[in-house]
């Protein structure tokens, strides 16, 4: 069976090792990407760089993104030489990054009037895993796209789940990441809260770890509250877009969530701190110093 032609835009550290892994995999995949050096590494393995996002759809029959904002996707979709005036007939554009379900949507009924389809597939774990291809895959959209895509799906990722309707999968990976990053707000707090109460942090941790409490994501801020290892690999910037959005989703849902907001709060509080850059359980930091 032929192999589909795939396109790939977006060649960070998550991006960059999933192209990887098509290369390992018998790919030779048009790519795009502002880091020249990210695209010289791919191209250097058998890739191919396009000038433009039209260039690259009209001559794939994957488009996929892995991109950092909604903005960004909507952006590469919709501009004079995107890849709505580039697509063909039949492909099927998949949108590995975080976004608003709204926006996906949108972008998949103009996708439909040009005879093209889209899957949101949302990524878990990390970007070792994904050159290995051992990702969780979080995918929606009609059922005849996701087949289209399915195998290739199932390359990069150990676990690909099908979750219904275009957009459930970046609505179920912002919930999954509001749980995540509230999870590790709270245990950081917790750790602050301990030292000026006097209370020894890596008690507290023995304490709690022995209990229900207990998770990697507890693990991750004893790490960094006890030990000093950031080892979490996801940014304090990076957790205040997701809630922000969650917290978006929530008000075309037509309701509040009230610690979301919470959590969104402190994320946007220690952004404004310089903070962003940080891992996210490095927002003990900002917890530890404040005040009334």
């Amino acid at each position: 069976m032929t192999k589909p032609v795939i396109g790939f835009i977006g060649l960070g550290l998550m991006g960059g090792n999933m192209v990887e892994c098509l290369q390992k995999n018998g790919f030779a995949p048009i790519v795009m990407d502002l880091d020249k050096e990210a695209v010289a590494a791919v191209v250097a393995r058998g890739a191919t760089e396009a000038t433009s996002a039209a260039e690259l759809a009209s001559a794939c029959d994957i488009i996929m993104l892995c991109l950092t904002t909604s903005a960004v996707v909507e952006k590469l979709m919709y501009a004079e030489d995107g890849i709505l005036a580039g697509i063909k007939e039949g492909a099927v554009v998949v949108d590995y990054g975080t976004s608003i379900p709204a926006s996906t949507r949108k972008i998949g009924a103009d996708l439909a009037k040009k005879g093209a389809g889209m899957v949101d597939a949302p990524l878990g774990r990390t970007p070792a895993h994904a050159k290995e291809g051992l990702l969780n895959i979080m995918t929606a959209g009609d059922k005849p796209h996701f087949d289209k895509v399915k195998t290739v799906l199932e390359i990069q990722g150990e676990n690909v789940f099908y979750l219904g309707a275009l957009g459930a999968g970046h609505t179920t990976k912002l919930i999954n990441n509001f749980m995540g990053m509230t999870t590790v707000c709270t245990m950081s707090q917790a750790f602050a809260v301990a030292d000026r109460a006097g209370v020894d942090r890596q008690q507290l941790f023995d304490i709690m770890s022995t209990g229900p409490s207990s998770s990697p994501f507890m693990q991750f801020c004893k790490n960094y509250a006890v030990d000093g290892v950031s080892d979490l690999g996801f940014s304090i910037a990076n957790a205040n877009k997701d809630l922000g959005y969650f917290l978006e989703m929530v008000n075309d849902l037509g309701t509040r969530a009230l610690i979301a907001e919470g959590t969104s709060s402190n994320l946007s509080a220690a952004v404004n701190a310089d903070m962003g850059s940080g891992n996210v359980p490095e927002i003990f930091d900002y917890f530890l110093t404040l005040d009334r």
